[in-house]
């Protein structure tokens, strides 16, 4: 998928007014995802996303991941994205099913499963979560 047709799908996701509030909000949703995930899962996710999404979510990478649940994440992103306070979770979902849609299962699998499963479900697969 190329950047452009990422960044409309999560606009029409997210119901978001124009492709700068997409990339806004994508960019948030992701430095809070490399937080989570970690240096080597991000190298992987970056060689599958589109050019300025890996750039961005490889400049976001930690030196090692941090351990915080959903309801942490959801903070974050809010707290990244203050124009829209209270909407993290309708953020995140529109971003991470995006992402969902755009790598291979496998890669999909590996980020899942290094996350608690509360966070199954912003990527799109509730038969994930317990």
């Amino acid at each position: 998928m190329q950047y452009d047709g990422f960044l409309a799908r999560v606009r029409e996701r997210g119901e978001y007014k124009d492709q700068g509030e997409a990339a806004d909000i994508t960019d948030a949703v992701l430095h809070v995802l490399a937080q989570r995930i970690g240096p080597g899962e991000v190298k992987d996710l970056v060689s599958q996303l589109p050019g300025p999404l890996g750039v961005a979510l490889d400049q976001a990478a930690p030196q090692q991941a941090q351990s915080f649940g959903i309801e942490e994440f959801y903070r974050r992103v809010d707290e990244r994205t203050p124009a829209r306070p209270r909407t993290a979770q309708w953020d995140a979902s529109a971003v991470l099913t995006t992402v969902a849609d755009t790598v291979t299962g496998g890669e999909l699998n590996q980020i899942i499963s290094r996350l608690p499963s509360g966070y199954a479900v912003l990527f799109g697969k509730a038969d994930l979560a317990d």
